[in-house]
């Protein structure tokens, strides 16, 4: 126990009552009655068999990677024809660019698989690659003029031509350079045999569907409150290249004449720097139930925009962007975390959620992590897991306009400089320490990992490794990388570009089963013979296309 709730009562009350920590007896007994439910809620997770409920649940990872050649200049070559169709490929996609790649994970019940697959991938991907590297860094590689970033090309099918014209909205909305940036997005579910027993045990009164949902909801809203935990640990964009921005911002300083740093920094990519969308500031999207998150969405994508208007939507017979509304579709809405249907991937998501409802959530805030070969390990899915689940059990109220924009300054500092001594974070309007708010829910968190942890999974050492993080910030995955440059007295693109080539060879020394070259050969054909399908079909007109689309619901 590093702060136990006794410690925390102390802490408070040593606080002069004039200070900024003071806190009345009201807000105390609050604090305290939240966190004797949430002990409840752990210690049901330990009795009997109710531990057993937790294990299963289904992990699955997208991660994102440039393509760029042996200097580190970003790739203009066209996704390679021997990975198969970007379009209809389950597996090999690209994102924003035609130079970025997507891996995409199926869903399993152990990191173990899901991380197994994603080295499967890299490792196909690599013995296909010819004369290129993946990028290993989140922050983005040499990059040229704005307009010279190639936009994904998904071929002429109406589907294909839409995932184009949204990528080319995004590229005059927001700039196509901060699209570059990539991450890795973990998606989670717990296990279907755990809702009913829980629903019992929070005496649930809604149908099971319905009630999932809520629960959901209400751990989106903790995730929010407290994804500054996981930009802090995992954060792993301290620096970048000029050529991504040469405009010095006020917490950046030059390491050499080619890169920008952040001191204190942790995650540039979750900034205002990177991918933090100041356009986006104003709007609001509830987490408060599913109906309120549907309902500001769906909000969002049908409403005009003044600004996106002046772009144009068809202009001398080309389409510009899909519409001119404040969201081209709801997945350009930037969010640390996602509820998510199963059937996003066939149907428009406010849709398919409110049919469905919420089936899992998808974290977003997660940097490459440059120092393994993959992007992600392990102890991450384990921890972010246990982080998962704490949000789900720690009592999770309404978020008002207030409490986000709290949010919102609190995720801002520490991506910006989480590694200051002694920083101190906004919390319920007061000010708390990030070190002993930290120790605080890993306490809890680790009280979930022990749970989680039969078999020696992994979980509790996952968690300590984060609480030594915490009380050293030499420890975190930014610090290190920082320390690697200095020590080498290399430039951000040289360090990144090392690492990539390490990566590379990494994944062309590992070989293959027979069994796994030949499904994921199979894949690759499979999926432009239904690209080939999908462009022979006849086609009703492209803007009759869009009008069915954005009528549906």
């Amino acid at each position: 126990m590093h702060l136990s709730y006794r410690a925390m009562l102390t802490h408070y009350n040593e606080q002069p009552s004039t200070s900024e920590h003071a806190l009345g007896s009201c807000v105390i007994e609050s604090i305290f009655m939240r966190y004797r439910l949430l002990s409840s809620q752990v210690g049901w997770l330990r009795d009997g068999d109710n531990a057993t409920l937790l294990r299963g649940g289904l992990r699955g990872l997208e991660k994102e990677s440039l393509r760029v050649d042996h200097k580190g200049i970003l790739s203009h070559c066209p996704h390679p024809e021997s990975l198969g169709s970007a379009l209809t490929h389950p597996h090999l996609t690209t994102d924003y660019s035609e130079a970025m790649m997507e891996f995409v994970t199926p869903a399993y019940p152990s990191n173990w698989e899901t991380l197994q697959f994603l080295c499967d991938l890299h490792s196909f991907v690599a013995d296909n690659l010819e004369d290129e590297l993946l990028w290993a860094q989140s922050m983005p590689c040499l990059m040229p003029q704005d307009c010279e970033i190639p936009i994904a090309d998904y071929g002429t099918s109406n589907l294909g031509r839409m995932k184009s014209v949204y990528r080319n909205g995004l590229g005059l909305r927001y700039g196509r350079t901060m699209q570059a940036i990539s991450g890795v997005h973990f998606n989670y579910s717990l296990p279907i045999a755990f809702w009913e027993p829980y629903r019992e045990q929070q005496q649930g009164r809604q149908n099971l569907k319905e009630f999932i949902s809520e629960q959901y909801m209400a751990l989106v809203r903790g995730y929010r409150r407290y994804a500054w935990l996981l930009i802090y640990l995992f954060g792993a964009s301290p620096a970048f290249c000029k050529s991504f921005s040469t405009e010095r911002h006020p917490v950046l300083e030059e390491l050499d004449s080619q890169t920008w740093y952040a001191p204190y920094g942790t995650s540039l990519r979750m900034s205002d720097i990177g991918y933090r969308n100041k356009s986006q500031a104003a709007l609001q999207i509830s987490a408060n139930s599913l109906d309120g998150y549907v309902s500001d969405l769906a909000a969002a994508v049908t409403t005009p925009n003044s600004q996106y208007g002046a772009i144009g939507v068809l202009v001398d017979g080309e389409y510009r962007q899909l519409n001119s509304n404040t969201l081209q579709i709801e997945n350009e809405y930037y969010s640390p975390i996602r509820p998510k249907s199963r059937a996003d991937n066939l149907d428009r998501p406010t849709l398919a959620l409110k049919e469905f409802g919420v089936e899992y959530v998808e974290v977003r805030t997660l940097d490459l992590n440059m120092m393994d070969p993959v992007g992600i390990n392990q102890n991450q899915l384990r921890f972010v897991e246990a982080l998962l689940i704490y949000c789900l059990l720690v009592e999770s109220p309404p978020i008002d306009a207030r409490e986000q924009a709290e949010i919102d300054a609190r995720d801002l500092l520490v991506a910006r400089e989480g590694r200051q001594p002694g920083l101190k974070l906004p919390r319920n309007g007061r000010k708390v320490t990030l070190t002993d708010w930290a120790l605080e829910i890993l306490e809890t968190v680790r009280e979930i990992a022990v749970v989680l942890d039969v078999g020696d999974e992994g979980y509790v050492s996952a968690t300590d490794a984060q609480v030594a993080a915490v009380l050293e910030s030499e420890l975190t995955p930014s610090a290190h990388i920082l320390n690697h440059m200095r020590t080498a007295g290399a430039s951000f693109l040289e360090f990144t570009l090392e690492s990539s080539r390490a990566h590379a060879k990494y994944f062309s020394n590992l070989q293959l089963t027979p069994e796994k070259q030949n499904m994921l050969c199979q894949f690759a054909v499979e999926s432009l013979q239904e690209q080939r399908r999908l462009e022979e079909h006849p086609q009703q007109p492209f803007d009759a296309y869009l009008k069915d689309y954005f009528e549906r619901g």
